[in-house]
């Protein structure tokens, strides 16, 4: 219970116990409380030993005024501690959730050049290997010691270089989509979140759904790179955790700030999961968002699905654009018609 007090007032002497002997409770405890010590023959050097072992202040009972200005004293600095602590513990916290993200990254790019290595290696690399027997096997034929030159073999043998030249650019245009997709630079958000929603739906055969209420929209390329990667990650949690069977994502503007939300009818992600230090996918969603003033917001029921809503600021320029509503086009109107009656 002792936890729940606010402050202590102790009379530095009674039958059996002591203010001292309380104070070495206390400080066993490891409860920061307010201890003043109340007494009427306590001397100065016993004052001032108990203000050494902790006490925060003394009041001698010839002078029970000082009470109530030392107890609203001590209440203050208390609050002023104990915000202390929780600031130090947030930024604590803070560090250590920054490390392991940063750990987390490096493992998630060390993964992905694994992934793209392999791909390079074992599909381009073999590529590559049939071409060159297929140019030796061509050169051998065209060498003039061989007479019997027949066109038709040349002819299909140049038309599988070409098919295997195909397949090789294809490999090579996969590659750089998994590193960035190209539509994302070429075209903006919205398509890229219109692909990246097919392109989900076919690898995972997860039904997904898309309702874009921002047909047109000028974005910087950061926002545009953090919002998509965020989906991104969004609909990996959903193939990796979720065990869901369809999904529903938006995206509108509200104001001065976009908003981007991802349904799903899955398990329903814990409480436990969206505070927890090792959640680092979802801890590196908020820190994208973080960057540019923004928020994400996840919410979870169980056996009924997961909810995350994102809440990123728009940039002055896409502010800027943002399209007129039908009252403003009215009076756009009404000035558009008064002048010109009087330019008549």
């Amino acid at each position: 219970m002792m936890d729940k007090w606010d402050l202590i007032i102790a009379d530095y002497s009674m039958p059996g116990f002591s203010a001292l002997d309380a104070l070495g409770l206390l400080h066993k405890s490891g409860i920061d409380l307010p201890f003043i010590i109340v007494s009427g023959t306590i001397g100065e050097d016993t004052a001032v030993a108990a203000m050494k072992s902790g006490a925060h202040d003394y009041i001698l009972k010839d002078r029970m005024a000082r009470l109530a200005p030392a107890v609203e004293r001590e209440l203050r600095d208390a609050l002023i501690r104990q915000e202390r602590r929780s600031a130090e513990d947030e930024l604590r916290k803070s560090r250590e959730e920054l490390r392991a993200l940063a750990a987390h990254l490096q493992s998630v790019r060390e993964e992905e050049r694994r992934v793209i290595s392999r791909e390079i290696h074992d599909q381009l690399g073999q590529a590559l290997t049939g071409f060159k027997m297929d140019l030796a096997w061509i050169r051998h034929r065209l060498l003039p010691d061989n007479p019997e030159v027949q066109r038709e073999l040349l002819l299909e043998k140049i038309g599988e270089i070409g098919a295997g030249m195909d397949s090789a650019a294809d490999l090579v245009r996969k590659i750089c989509t998994e590193l960035r997709p190209g539509i994302l630079d070429d075209l903006g958000l919205v398509p890229a979140l219109e692909w990246q929603t097919r392109e989900f739906s076919k690898r995972t055969g997860i039904a997904c759904a898309l309702r874009l209420e921002v047909k047109e929209l000028e974005l910087d390329s950061e926002r545009s790179t953090a919002l998509f990667r965020i989906f991104q990650e969004m609909l990996t949690n959903v193939a990796r955790h979720a065990s869901a069977s369809r999904v529903e994502a938006s995206l509108r503007r509200k104001g001065d700030m976009l908003l981007l939300e991802v349904r799903d009818d899955g398990k329903g992600i814990s409480t436990e999961k969206v505070d927890g230090r090792r959640s680092l996918g979802l801890l590196g969603m908020r820190e994208r968002a973080l960057l540019f003033g923004g928020t994400v917001g996840i919410e979870g029921k169980s056996g009924q699905g997961t909810i995350v809503n994102v809440r990123i600021p728009l940039p002055a320029v896409a502010r800027a654009a943002t399209p007129p509503t039908p009252a403003q086009k009215r009076a756009a109107s009404k000035r558009t018609g008064a002048l010109a009656q009087t330019t008549k």
